[in-house]
């Protein structure tokens, strides 16, 4: 077996009582970060083992997951933050497996997830959106914000504190004066901050301001 779990975005609170049952029973939990999963497991005193599966992570890794599975071993698998397999490694592991054995049973825990936080509470549409995951970093990106000029749906995409100011200027060159955005920085933290307006206001407003955080950025279509 297999669990898929969910782990807080930032608030600890946030964690399900099933995600902990589950990280607690299994025989190990493979993570993205081993250091930054052992300081969750610290808070809730877990004492399961860690392996660590990341997107460095060579075929001979997945195989031993495989072959642990294939053991009669119960395993989950959590990010960083956020529901694995989202805009993350985890789902390049999953088709692995799946590929290996196809009646292994995989079970979700669910639980935060940063980009349907940000839409929540975005007030645009949501019955359709476009999610994108990260802008590329190099080949493709001007294509990549070209293309929200015409989308229809609402759209949303994570972005690093490193490239946000870049992404808006792109962003900028190419969507109307009146489309509206939410942007969405540190999502349950302590310094959570939600930005609403046009791309133009918004990019003002976080060249004024110390930038840091991971980012969530909501287009209306």
């Amino acid at each position: 077996m297999l669990y898929i779990v969910a782990t807080p975005i930032g608030n600890l609170d946030d964690v399900s009582k099933r995600a902990l049952e589950t990280l607690r029973s299994v025989d190990f939990i493979l993570c993205e970060d081993t250091r930054v999963t052992k300081k969750l497991l610290n808070h809730f005193k877990i004492e399961s083992k860690m392996i660590s599966y990341h997107e460095h992570s060579k075929l001979t890794k997945m195989d031993y997951i495989a072959e642990l599975l294939g053991n009669k071993k119960t395993l989950a698998l959590v990010s960083d933050a956020g529901t694995p397999g989202i805009s993350d490694p985890g789902n390049r592991l999953i088709e692995y497996l799946l590929s290996l054995m196809p009646d292994l049973e995989i079970s979700p825990i669910p639980g935060p997830n940063a980009a349907v936080s940000a839409l929540s509470i975005s007030g645009f549409p949501t019955d359709e959106f476009l999610f994108l995951g990260f802008p590329p970093h190099k080949k493709g990106r001007e294509t990549f914000f070209k293309d929200f000029a015409t989308e229809k749906r609402t759209v949303v995409f994570y972005e690093s504190p490193h490239r946000i100011l870049k992404a808006l200027e792109q962003l900028e060159k190419f969507l109307s004066p009146d489309r509206r955005l939410v942007i969405c920085r540190e999502l349950t933290k302590m310094f959570e901050t939600i930005y609403r307006g046009n791309v133009g206001d918004i990019r003002s407003r976080l060249a004024e301001s110390e930038i840091c955080g991971e980012f969530v950025v909501v287009i209306h279509g």
